[in-house]
């Protein structure tokens, strides 16, 4: 064996940019995230709806950090609750009590009573992938089944079991086989119907093709004399997210509930994306006039800082006689942190009107961008949105056929920081969705100005000039 003392690794302070990418290329696993740009961008801080790199040029924000950062960057009032319990208790093990968790608790578990008349209560984990294996533990221990139902187009993230109830096979590919993967049914995604009808006249025909599936046992969902069925649960989005913010039609989630109830048939609720205001509601699932089973919500609990999500079950679900301690672990799930920030996160809720504000403004974005696709309609096909959660579908000539290769051009040329924002050199953040990845997924703060959105539609009409100069 080798005595020789290998010489002790360099701790100093790397600002190079170029040498900071050649250190991501040779040490940071590009697992844990995506590559879109390349060079991949660096940002040297943030505040309120801006990104700035590292020459100071202010990249403005249109999907704040996926939808997590709904009160904009480097809140001073969320900071501060961070400092405060950073000075006070800034570790416990989540066997023991704090009071912020149990407030915090008592907060969602009243909110969701007067919203619901359902009794429940709340299970707290870290990220959103996590908080959905604890729901899937819920369905599986109240049910004794391990089959569900998920929509197409759907995402509920990417450790094992949330992969498998996320249609998308290009996340399960490289892991084997998912022998619990979802039965997955089609969303009502009107603009592209996937059968091929128009919501003015199909009689929410979706519903009725799932309901079918009841009718007899060789359908293969339901014993007809045992009355039951071989799935436990559907995991729902009530707006899609990572599907490129698709608003289904009125009366969609109603009947949907109806067969599901019928059937005894959980409704999991996943609103990690779209919970806390940001599709106008405390609760996405709240514009839809249904009463979920369960509910599973994260991101922008905290605005992004010290992660912390969670699971709200009815009481008959996740009661401690049901599901008792040790049901689920994680070593930082009720952190202090997290917890003080989300309990201060969620006061600030209760203290405006954010159903009003984020419809008003909402509703403003939504025309401005309207306005865009009446001057641009071979570039933009579609606009949609419910509250701060916006779509632009981007589509060739015609309207409708799906502009991937557009998309792209227009993500990667807004990152350039060498837009002209009216005198000043400025970026535009854009996040990329939908089925065809052609959809750009808007969730702006809540606290921009009619004056940024209408900076943001100048922004978005500048990049269409200059990406489809032959289309405008």
């Amino acid at each position: 064996m080798s005595t020789e003392i290998s010489e002790p690794v360099q701790l100093t302070r790397v600002t190079d940019e170029r040498e900071l990418l050649e250190l991501e290329r040779r040490y940071c696993s590009w697992g844990d995230t995506v590559h879109y740009l390349d060079p991949p961008k660096f940002f040297e801080r943030c505040e309120g709806n801006y990104l700035y790199d590292r020459e100071g040029v202010p990249y403005l924000d249109l999907q704040m950090w996926y939808s997590a950062a709904s009160f904009g960057y480097a809140n001073p009032r969320l900071g501060e609750a961070l400092k405060a319990q950073a000075e006070k208790l800034p570790q416990l093990a989540c066997q023991y009590l704090h009071a912020e968790k149990v407030e915090l608790a008592a907060l969602i578990g009243r909110l969701n009573e007067s919203k619901f008349g359902l009794a429940g209560r709340v299970h707290f984990n870290v990220g959103g992938a996590q908080a959905i294996e604890d729901s899937l533990k819920i369905v599986r221990n109240a049910k004794g089944k391990n089959l569900v139902f998920a929509f197409q187009g759907g995402y509920h993230g990417r450790t094992l079991g949330a992969s498998a109830i996320t249609s998308s096979y290009r996340y399960r590919r490289r892991f084997g086989h998912f022998s619990d993967r979802a039965h997955f049914v089609p969303f009502p995604y009107c603009f592209r119907c996937p059968y091929g009808k128009k919501k003015e006249d199909c009689g929410l025909y979706c519903v009725k093709e799932f309901e079918r599936n009841f009718d007899t046992e060789y359908n293969s969902f339901w014993d007809p004399k045992a009355g039951e069925s071989e799935f436990a649960a559907f995991y729902v989005e009530a707006i899609q997210g990572t599907g490129g913010y698709v608003v289904p039609p009125e009366g969609y989630f109603k009947a949907l509930k109806r067969v599901l109830d019928e059937r005894n048939i959980l409704m999991v609720d996943d609103e990690i994306q779209m919970g806390f205001y940001r599709a106008g509601k405390f609760w996405a699932i709240e514009n839809f006039e249904v009463e979920p089973d369960i509910i599973v919500f994260g991101k922008a609990l905290t605005n992004g800082l010290n992660p912390l999500s969670g699971v709200w079950a009815r009481e008959e679900l996740i009661a401690p006689e049901v599901f008792p301690p040790g049901s689920t672990h994680s070593t930082f799930s009720s952190n202090t942190l997290g917890t003080a920030v989300a309990l201060e996160a969620v006061r600030m809720m209760e203290e405006e009107n954010y159903e009003e504000l984020t419809r008003r403004k909402g509703a403003y974005f939504l025309e401005r961008i309207r306005d865009l696709q009446r001057r641009f309609p071979k570039v933009i096909g579609d606009t949609d949105g419910m509250g701060m959660a916006l779509r632009m579908e981007i589509c060739q000539s015609d309207g409708f056929t799906p502009d991937r290769e557009l998309t792209d051009r227009i993500f990667a040329e807004g990152m350039r920081g060498d837009l002209d924002a009216r005198g000043r050199r400025m970026g535009l953040v854009l996040d990329v969705g939908g089925y065809y990845k052609n959809v750009f997924t808007l969730a702006p703060c809540f606290d921009m100005t009619e004056e940024e959105i209408d900076l943001s539609v100048e922004l978005l009409e500048q990049l269409i000039r200059r990406c489809a100069p032959d289309r405008v």
